[in-house]
């Protein structure tokens, strides 16, 4: 049994930045990557905005070396770039050294390419190849193929929102019970007309900036990343001498099942997932130092965000603020870009400013953190809320 669960590499790639570095430099300087809509051709184009990453589908195939008759998604693509990343940050050079598995999270899957291509597939037998690419579990094997994973576990997790937490969650589990030595864990998702035409019916998007915790609110933007955490246990750091950035304390996963899209008013299911997430670390809600919240700066999370962190911290709610200003909401890749985030924060010392926050919300009186501020860290708590009440919170700590 292993005591404590390291992260020993992380990779990203989002809409402010291309590498882990490069996503920590915008944070810190406060670099927005939301823009109206460029690369889909969406009727919405005009109304919503979203956070896209530059890169073409040609130019990330070039990245990956890929032959040009190759059947990969975006999601494929962002997903293989973040996990190389994050095993190359780890150091590794043989994968399949130890007992290593693969727990990769997403919602939108091989969409972009279905509904490129869904009129012709009768017609143009070259596009059919993008048919077995449709399936969620499609991206996460070709994530492993790009690794060189040939041993041990593969397995996708879609549960909304919090998908790429629960990934990191069963990932920890699976080291500490001793069946895995190694574990990728995070989740990628691109951007789809799909995705942009059901939350367009559900009227959350904004036609402007979100502005998470805000009375003023509008609803979310959308947006593709990917990103990855490397998950060793104790013998494998000790036997590799490796570097720790920090490591998965606790985790809590709960299901209020209050609604199909919508949470608690009074925010049940995050409070239930915070709550475990504590009792599974060992810590009291006074061991927090940061939050960084789901925040999606939508009417309904807000309010049962802030009411259920009221609810687990009382009147000593520590600084807290939403990350979802800078990147859009990146459904399911949302719990791994923010557990970087969280692990970037730790290991600097800092906390993000909650972007775009004006107006004071009349529900509560805790403020989100509007400004770049350092402090020592020694915990984080990342939540990471989805759709059907699937609420997860994962713990981050530079202590196993």
């Amino acid at each position: 049994m292993s005591k404590g669960v390291a992260i020993t590499g992380m990779g990203i790639i989002s809409a402010i930045g291309n590498n882990v570095a490069e996503n920590f430099q915008s944070l810190v300087e406060a670099k927005k990557g939301i823009s109206r809509v460029s690369k889909i051709d969406t009727i919405h184009k005009d109304e919503i905005m979203v956070g896209e990453i530059a890169f073409t589908n040609s130019e990330l195939e070039q990245i990956l070396g890929l032959a040009a008759d190759n059947n990969y998604s975006r999601t494929c693509f962002l997903g293989s770039i973040a996990a190389k990343e994050a095993v190359e940050n780890a150091g590794i050079k043989d994968i399949n050294a130890y007992k290593t598995g693969l727990i990769s999270a997403t919602s939108v899957g091989g969409m972009d390419m279905t509904e490129k291509y869904y009129y012709e597939y009768l017609e143009i037998g070259a596009h059919r190849k993008y048919i077995a690419s449709h399936h969620a579990g499609d991206s996460t094997q070709k994530i492993a193929e790009q690794l060189g994973i040939d041993k041990s576990l593969v397995t996708t997790i879609s549960t909304a929102c919090s998908s790429a937490a629960n990934a990191i969650m069963l990932g920890a589990r699976l080291i500490k019970s001793g069946q895995l030595d190694r574990v990728v864990v995070g989740g990628s998702d691109c951007m789809s007309k799909f995705t942009i035409n059901g939350f367009k019916t559900l009227m959350i998007l904004s036609d402007t900036y979100n502005a998470p915790f805000d009375e003023n609110r509008k609803g979310l933007n959308l947006g593709e990343a990917a990103a990855f955490l490397v998950l060793e246990s104790d013998a494998v750091v000790k036997a590799e001498n490796k570097t720790v950035l920090a490591y998965v304390k606790g985790y809590g996963n709960a299901n209020d099942a209050f609604h199909q899209t919508a949470s608690s008013d009074h925010g049940d299911g995050a409070t239930l997932a915070m709550e475990k997430a504590l009792e599974v670390a060992g810590y009291t809600a006074k061991d927090i130092d940061y939050i960084n919240a789901h925040g999606t700066a939508t009417g309904n999370n807000d309010l049962s965000e802030g009411r259920a962190i009221i609810r687990v911290f009382g009147e000593h709610v520590p600084e807290f603020s939403s990350t979802k200003a800078y990147t859009g909401h990146t459904l399911a890749a949302a719990g791994a870009i923010e557990a970087v985030y969280s692990i970037l924060a730790l290991q600097n010392n800092v906390i993000y400013p909650n972007l775009n926050f004006k107006t004071q919300m009349k529900e509560f009186g805790i403020t989100p953190e509007l400004e770049l501020k350092e402090k020592t860290l020694r915990t984080v708590m990342s939540n990471s809320f989805g759709f059907g009440g699937n609420c997860s919170t994962v713990i981050f700590s530079k202590e196993q």
